[in-house]
């Protein structure tokens, strides 16, 4: 794997800089909330503390993706602490538990067989998740999605994001041999079903188009793909025909001035107020689009646009490309399948998600309404952004090392025997 040396204790000076930056015009406007401060002053201890741990025990040399996903979550804490000291305080919880969901799941993935062990326990528990949110979700947004835990918001859908690129990249290495999809097809499709069932069309394309390209990825069977492509598009001939606001949302793509005070009433906004943001922004906090329904969580691209500037704006989309990099340069040297897999899928699915976000809201894709990872309010999206991550930067920590010697020493012996 790449293990070149990245200087990230540097790069983290710049960033902490950045966040002082940030971090001090909403503490000078509402520093008397001691939440809020908590919130602000505990992150950046936190990030340098995780990235000591990842360099001292998981031996990681390089921790470029670490910092990027550092620093879109602290863009994220900036902009929910401009609105309300507890929206800080929330994403502040959220995105400690998504760094140790992130240390969780470096540590499952390390060895294979790990992974393989928990393939299927997983797959019920993400299946059970679903389950659960279709019998116990309220309806809100015209959506089955949340699930109120203890004055917390559960997004179910967000956590089996992760698990649906974990199984499908353990199922498809332990298949390589007969290139035989049809058990994550089943899986898949389950859980695509169950989104629709939940009116979640926006995250279904997510995970459909995800399937895709796992199943590209491993080379799988192409009467199996196709027959994937035909159920879906029949699926998405019955949304159009009993779910006539989503065809709405259709017919409103390309034409949203026409209708500004209807059906193209936040993507107007959020051209028009993004624009105004220029290069360098607004001010946090000083923008008109954080009185648009969804600012912080949709539309919150053209937030940062209006209130950062374009500069900061437009380094949020690179950062998605850095991951790309990194993914790719690890499917390539990946020692095993489910590496290459499970970094590029996620990756892949990160990608997808956030291309649907930005393109969705500046009309150059039908709106979905799906989030953007890193960066939009919202506790369920911060665990599984950090989640994807740990996929995606699979077998770069310490712990993949181990045992890998013994067994090809192992191998060694045998042929030398059979010989």
């Amino acid at each position: 794997m790449d293990n070149k040396k990245f200087p990230w204790f540097f790069a983290m000076g710049a960033l902490t800089v950045f966040q002082l930056l940030s971090f001090a015009p909403i503490l000078l406007t509402k520093g008397q909330d001691a939440r809020l401060v908590l919130s602000f002053l505990c992150y950046i201890p936190a990030e340098w503390l995780f990235l000591l741990c990842l360099s001292a025990l998981a031996k990681r040399k390089n921790l470029a993706i670490e910092c990027v996903g550092l620093w879109l979550s602290g863009i994220s804490l900036m902009v929910c602490g401009s609105l309300s000291s507890e929206y800080a305080w929330k994403q502040a919880i959220a995105i400690g538990i998504g760094l140790f969901v992130y240390a969780i799941l470096t540590w499952i993935v390390a060895e294979p067989d790990r992974a393989m062990f928990l393939r299927p326990f997983i797959a019920v528990g993400a299946g059970g998740l679903l389950a659960l949110n279709l019998a116990l979700a309220k309806i809100t947004n015209d959506t089955l999605n949340w699930i109120e835990v203890g004055g917390f918001s559960l997004q179910p859908s967000e956590l089996v994001k992760i698990a649906f690129i974990f199984v499908g990249a353990a199922t498809l290495d332990r298949l390589q041999r007969s290139k035989s999809i049809t058990r994550y097809l089943i899986f898949a499709m389950t859980c695509v079903a169950a989104l629709f069932l939940m009116r979640d069309f926006g995250t279904a394309l997510i995970f459909f188009a995800t399937f895709l390209l796992i199943a590209i990825l491993r080379a799988g069977d192409i009467r199996a793909i196709a027959l994937a492509i035909g159920g879906a598009l029949m699926g998405a001939a019955m949304v159009l025909l009993f779910k006539p606001y989503v065809l709405e949302r259709f017919r409103s793509f390309r034409h949203v001035w026409e209708d500004t005070a209807g059906k193209g009433y936040q993507q107007s906004r959020v051209l028009t107020y993004a624009s105004s943001g220029g290069w360098f922004g607004l001010g946090i906090g000083n923008g008109k689009l954080r009185n648009v329904f969804a600012a912080t969580t949709d539309l919150v691209f053209g937030l940062l646009c209006e209130e950062c500037g374009m500069i900061i704006a437009f380094l949020v989309p690179i950062s998605y490309i850095v991951f790309a990099v990194a993914a790719l340069r690890r499917a390539k040297e990946s020692r095993s399948t489910f590496y290459a897999i499970a970094s590029v899928s996620a990756c892949g699915l990160i990608l997808i998600q956030a291309s649907l976000n930005i393109f969705g809201i500046t009309d150059l894709l039908p709106l979905t309404g799906v989030t953007l990872p890193f960066i939009s309010r919202g506790g369920s999206s911060m665990l599984c952004s950090w989640g994807l991550l740990a996929l995606v930067s699979c077998e770069t920590n310490g712990w993949a090392a181990v045992r890998v010697r013994p067994a090809r020493q192992k191998r060694r012996k045998k042929t030398r025997s059979q010989a």
